[in-house]
C-alpha cells in the first residue's frame, strides 16, 4: 500500500541524493566549465533504466538523461556488470548529445543486485575533432567532432581503467582538466550510491523500490491530469534557423500539436531534412525540447522523471533536422536548434495558452570558444562559454536581462576566473541597451562581451542565431533585437561576422559578441510610463526609444517622466495606429 506522506519523503530524499551528487560534481570538477559555469547534470534511475530523480540542473539534460541509461544497458545487461563497475559513453547516436556531454553510469548493487543507477553528464572543454572546444560550426560529418567513445567500462570492479583513460587523454587537447572531470564524475556517482544504499538501509529494500515505480507513475497521472483539462483540438508553429554553418539559407522546424483526451501528439513533420552542418538534433535533444515545453507550461511542480514522457507521443521523422541519420554533425544543435525546437513547441502552446507562454527568448545558446597554446606556459587550452541572452516577456511581467533561458540553466564564467585561467583579456561584459522586445511587459535585454586575445594566435568558434530573425514577441509585444557579431583588430579595424563562424585569429583581435533580447507581451503603450523611466534612469532604454516605442516621454535633463507630453503623445500614437 502506498502512503502519501512517504512518498513525498521518498521523493524529496531522491532529488536531495540527486542535488548532492551535481553538488559534488561541481565542487571537485576542474574545468571552469564544470566548476563555474554548473554544465552537468546529475540523475537517478530504476535498475531497467528508467530515470526516478533528477537534480534541477540543465532542462536540456532531462530528455536525454530519460533515453541514454536504456540505451546503454542494451549494451551492458545487468548480467555484464559487477559491484563496483561504472560505464562512459559520449556518442550521440547512443546518448543522443553532442560530444562533450559525456556521461557516466555507476549500479548500484545490493544484497548481490542491481538495485538502482546513479548517473551524470558533464560538458567537457574539449574531446579533440578539428576545433578547439569540439563545437566547430562547419563541421560536415559527426567524425570531425571528437573522439566517440561508445558504452565501455571506465572502472572495473572499482578499479578505473588507466589504459581507457590513456587512450582518451590523447585524443584531447585539455587532458589535464579532462582526467580530473572524470574523476570528479565518478565521485559524484559515489556519494550518490551511498545515499541511496542509506536510504535503502533505513526503509528496506522492498519498499524504496515500490516508491522508485510510484514516482514514476505518479507524473504520469499528474501530467494526465493537466492534459485532461486543455482544449481539445490540432495547432501548428513554425520557426526557422538561420542556416546551417555552411550556407546561410533558413531550415524550417514544424510542429504540430494535437491535444487528446488524456495526451499529446506533437508532430514534427515538414521539418526540413537533416542539414550538411551540425544543426541536427537527434531524436532525445528534440525529445528534451518537449519534456521541458510541456512540464513548464502545464505545471513546472511535477516531478521531473519516466513519467513525464508516458502521455507524449512525439513523431520525428528520419533524417530530418530533429532526427538525422548517422554521420550527420550534430556538435551546434544543442546550442541553436534545441532552442529553436522549443520556440516553435511554445509557439504552438500560446494559440491555445496564450497567459501561460511568454514571448519568445534570445532563441540561442551563445556558444563562444576560443583555443590555442597559452603562450604563458605553452599548454594547450580550451576557454568554453555559453551566453545568456533577454528572456521573453509574458502576462505576468517583464523577461528578465541577460540570463540563460528555455534550454539552458549555466551560469557565467565570472571575468577573473576567465583572466587567470585563460590567455585572454575581458575589455568588456555587460547589458545591451535598447535591445528589449518592447511590450506591456517588455523583454529582457542581451548581452554584450568584448574579449582580447593576448599574445598567441587562437581559434575562435561563436555559434549564435536570431542575426536576421528576431525573437518574436506576443499579444502586440515587438520583438527582441537580433544578434552581432563583430571582430576588431588589433590595429582596431572593425569587421561584423556570420551568426556562425568557425577561424583563427591573431594576437590582440577582439572578438564582441551580443547576444539577442527577449520578444515583448502586449503593447507597448500600455506600459506603465513610471517602468519605461526607471530604465531610461538605468541606461538600458534610450530617451529616444522611449518616445518612439513607448510614447513615453522623459525629460533628457532630470531623468523625470513628463506626464503631460507623455498623454499627449501616446493618444497621438494611438491614434496614427488606428
Amino acid at each position: 500500500m502506498i502512503d502519501a506522506a512517504t512518498l513525498e519523503v521518498m521523493r524529496n530524499a531522491l532529488q536531495s541524493i540527486a542535488e548532492e551528487m551535481g553538488v559534488t560534481l561541481i565542487r571537485t570538477a576542474l574545468s571552469p566549465n564544470i566548476k563555474d559555469r554548473k554544465d552537468c547534470s546529475t540523475a537517478i534511475y530504476t535498475p531497467d533504466g528508467r530515470l526516478v530523480a533528477q537534480a534541477e540542473h540543465i532542462p536540456l539534460h532531462l530528455g536525454l538523461m530519460q533515453s541514454v541509461v536504456k540505451e546503454v544497458l542494451k549494451a551492458y545487461p545487468r548480467e555484464k556488470l559487477s559491484p563496483g563497475d561504472a560505464l562512459i559513453i559520449n556518442d550521440p547516436y547512443i546518448s543522443g548529445s553532442h560530444l562533450p556531454d559525456i556521461c557516466i553510469f555507476l549500479p548500484v548493487f545490493y544484497q548481490g543486485e542491481i538495485i538502482g543507477i546513479m548517473a551524470n553528464l558533464a560538458h567537457h572543454v574539449d574531446v579533440g575533432g578539428i576545433t578547439p572546444g569540439s563545437t566547430p560550426s562547419n563541421s560536415t560529418s559527426i567524425f570531425q567532432e571528437g573522439i566517440r567513445i561508445p558504452p565501455v567500462k571506465i572502472m572495473k570492479k572499482g578499479k578505473l581503467d588507466g589504459e581507457i583513460m590513456e587512450i582518451l587523454s590523447r585524443n584531447v587537447r585539455t587532458s589535464f582538466e579532462f582526467n580530473g572531470d572524470i574523476r570528479a564524475q565518478i565521485a559524484a556517482n559515489a556519494v550518490g550510491m551511498k545515499r541511496f544504499l542509506e536510504l535503502i538501509d533505513r526503509y528496506g529494500k522492498e519498499d524504496v523500490i515500490k516508491y522508485l515505480e510510484e514516482l514514476i507513475d505518479y507524473s504520469e497521472r499528474a501530467l494526465r491530469q493537466e492534459i485532461k483539462m486543455l482544449p481539445r483540438g490540432s495547432w501548428e508553429y513554425t520557426d526557422y534557423l538561420e542556416g546551417d554553418g555552411i550556407t546561410e539559407v533558413p531550415l524550417a522546424i514544424k510542429v504540430k500539436v494535437n491535444i487528446n483526451e488524456d495526451t499529446i501528439y506533437l508532430d514534427f513533420n515538414g521539418t526540413d531534412s537533416q542539414a550538411q552542418g551540425p544543426v541536427n538534433s537527434t531524436r532525445p535533444v528534440t525529445l528534451a525540447c518537449v519534456y521541458y515545453v510541456v512540464k513548464s507550461v502545464l505545471n513546472p511542480e511535477i516531478p521531473s522523471n519516466e513519467g513525464i514522457s508516458l502521455p507524449l507521443e512525439v513523431n520525428t521523422p528520419e533524417g530530418t533536422l530533429v532526427n538525422p541519420l548517422y554521420p550527420a554533425p550534430v556538435s551546434n544543435a544543442n546550442i541553436n536548434t534545441a532552442q529553436r525546437i522549443a520556440d516553435v513547441i511554445l509557439g504552438a502552446f500560446s494559440k491555445f495558452l496564450p497567459e501561460r507562454v511568454p514571448a519568445a527568448s534570445a532563441g540561442t545558446m551563445g556558444l563562444f570558444t576560443i583555443g590555442g597554446v597559452d603562450p604563458r606556459n605553452g599548454e594547450h587550452y580550451s576557454y568554453v562559454e555559453t551566453y545568456g541572452g533577454g528572456q521573453g516577456a509574458s502576462s505576468r511581467g517583464d523577461g528578465m536581462d541577460g540570463v540563460h533561458t528555455n534550454m539552458t540553466n549555466t551560469r557565467n564564467t565570472p571575468t577573473e576566473v576567465i583572466e587567470i585561467a585563460y590567455p585572454l583579456l575581458v575589455n568588456r561584459y555587460s547589458l545591451r541597451p535598447d535591445t528589449e522586445g518592447p511590450g506591456k511587459h517588455r523583454g529582457g535585454m542581451g548581452l554584450c562581451r568584448e574579449i582580447e586575445v593576448l599574445g598567441h594566435e587562437a581559434q575562435v568558434t561563436l555559434s549564435s542565431e536570431r542575426g536576421k530573425i528576431r525573437p518574436w514577441g506576443l499579444k502586440g509585444g515587438k520583438p527582441g533585437a537580433n544578434s552581432l557579431n563583430i571582430f576588431k583588430d588589433a590595429a582596431g579595424k572593425e569587421e561584423i561576422k556570420p551568426a556562425r563562424i568557425t577561424t583563427r585569429v591573431d594576437s590582440g583581435t577582439k572578438i564582441i559578441y551580443n547576444t539577442p533580447g527577449g520578444g515583448g507581451y502586449g503593447s507597448p503603450y500600455e506600459r506603465d510610463p513610471l517602468e519605461v523611466t526607471r530604465d531610461v534612469k538605468k541606461g538600458l532604454v534610450s530617451l529616444e526609444r522611449a518616445e518612439r516605442e513607448y510614447g513615453v516621454v522623459v525629460d533628457p535633463e532630470r531623468k523625470e517622466l513628463d506626464l503631460q507630453k507623455t498623454i499627449d503623445l501616446r493618444k497621438k500614437l494611438l491614434k496614427d495606429d488606428i
